[in-house]
């Protein structure tokens, strides 16, 4: 298990953008990984119109999720955790509207698809062993040199 304080050596995400709350397991082999994040008032995304946060908001844990296998595995190879960006989520079904203050999500993403630096995840987010969303994700990883040539060239 990797607990929310150790996630930061693992993920370039700090602050309140650190969404996920750990880290339960995870396969190299098979590039998933199982998160959670427990929601608190103090997400980026908490509206207290609705009393929580909106269960769409499970991608950017899926991202962080993706984030955190990739950084695991960068750990290991000993090199500096990389960039990644959302390119697409080319599928989406949501089947709960929001995840209510004090409730845990479960999130799961497994890599289906590679090419070159381009990444396909499936991933599901789960609202007390319910699923609330799932979906596909696109996904680019980038490192230094790349990225700041990206921010460079769109500034």
């Amino acid at each position: 298990m990797i607990e929310k304080h150790e996630l930061e050596s693992i993920i370039p995400h700090r602050g309140k953008m650190l969404l996920l709350s750990r880290v339960k397991g995870y396969n190299l082999e098979e590039r998933s990984l199982n998160a959670e994040y427990h929601v608190t008032g103090d997400c980026i995304f908490y509206d207290a119109n609705i009393g929580g946060v909106p269960s769409w908001v499970a991608f950017e844990f899926m991202a962080q999720a993706i984030s955190s296998l990739s950084g695991i595995r960068d750990r290991e190879l000993g090199i500096k955790p990389r960039m990644g960006f959302i390119l697409s989520i080319p599928f989406m079904r949501m089947e709960i509207p929001v995840f209510h203050l004090g409730s845990r999500v479960e999130i799961f993403v497994k890599q289906i698809d590679r090419t070159d630096v381009i990444y396909t995840f499936d991933g599901t987010a789960l609202l007390e062993d319910r699923k609330a969303l799932e979906g596909k994700l696109m996904v680019m990883e980038v490192n230094d040199e790349t990225f700041n040539k990206l921010i460079t060239e769109h500034s």
